[in-house]
């Protein structure tokens, strides 16, 4: 593969990477004080909109991630057959797994619930972000290390 091919696999899987945690970071930091400054109680709905909205953005992402960090490890001759490489693709997974564990089980879940059930769910909800944002930077930090 050219440089120039393998620079823009780089390219992508870094895009990639900022589109999903920077949209993390918009969200914890942004999105939720705003919307709860703005409209108290209400803010859930505003918070389940833009969720609609980005959900599928970072799907693509991580879609993205995943298959640029396949080509990324194939193709680097060894570079990646370190510990920080299976230490982050460890938390790469578990972050995975709770970005669609809270869209595809969670999410349901309190649409369908009632108070208080509804509240405890989207606490556990905002939890997980937090949980991704913590791990993601811990992938950022490993990713300086492979």
């Amino acid at each position: 593969m050219s440089g120039l091919a393998l620079n823009f696999i780089v390219f992508l899987h870094l895009a990639s990477a900022v589109l999903w945690i920077g949209g993390i970071i918009f969200v914890l930091f942004v999105a939720i004080p705003a919307s709860k400054e703005v409209m108290g109680a209400e803010a859930g709905k505003i918070m389940g909109a833009l969720s609609r909205r980005f959900s599928p953005l970072a799907n693509y992402g991580i879609l993205l991630l995943i298959v640029t960090g396949l080509v990324l490890s194939l193709m680097q001759d060894g570079i990646y057959a370190r510990a920080p490489f299976y230490l982050k693709t460890a938390l790469a997974v578990i972050m995975i797994s709770v970005h669609f564990y809270r869209g595809l089980i969670l999410a349901p879940r309190i649409a369908k619930s009632e108070p208080p059930d509804k509240a405890l769910l989207q606490k556990l909800s905002l939890d997980l972000v937090k949980l991704n944002f913590a791990i993601g930077l811990a992938v950022l930090f490993f990713a300086t290390m492979a």
